[in-house]
């Protein structure tokens, strides 16, 4: 996963939200996010269902949510996926 972002690009990124900062979302939780996503559990904070599958993630500081990687990271507000839909 620590090839998505290069750890010099992370250390400038930030959640667009809040402004905090952003870490590499661990191996076991991007399986679970795309195992959830497949069975059709997950909505990105506009509401709208996820039905693709993440390469990675960038978590908030605060662990509230993740910004998905698909080819290039998407820091949008209405993009991220609140976590504790992974229950």
């Amino acid at each position: 996963m620590a090839d998505l972002v290069p750890a010099d690009a992370l250390e400038l990124l930030a959640c667009p939200e809040d402004k905090s900062a952003l870490s590499l979302a661990p191996t076991d939780q991007v399986e679970a996010l795309n195992a959830a996503i497949a069975a059709g559990k997950i909505r990105n904070r506009a509401g709208e269902a996820v039905s693709e599958a993440v390469r990675g993630g960038l978590v908030r500081a605060d662990e509230a949510y993740l910004y998905p990687i698909r080819d290039f990271p998407i820091l949008l507000v209405d993009e991220g996926i609140e976590l504790s839909q992974l229950g």
